[in-house]
């Protein structure tokens, strides 16, 4: 997934989110390097953007057989 960033203010920690979201809305649950080489953003806001959905409550975390994967709160 492909998303433009013109600089790591806030808005585009938003964005990213987004877009993060939208990615594990179709393809979870993932690893977090799986996330980050996937999405097309600098690894850094991917990780901030990860931030931004655990504090909303928006993802949670398992434990996998080798990393913690990554999924969306079923609500």
């Amino acid at each position: 997934m492909s998303v433009e960033i013109e600089s790591h203010e806030v808005e585009s920690i938003g964005v990213v989110a987004g877009v993060v979201w939208e990615y594990l809305s179709e393809n979870e649950p993932v690893t977090l390097s799986k996330l980050s080489r996937e999405i097309d953003a600098p690894r850094d806001l991917v990780m901030q953007a990860v931030g931004w959905l655990g504090r909303e409550g928006k993802i949670q975390f398992h434990k996998g057989t080798r990393s913690k994967l990554i999924s969306l709160v079923n609500e």
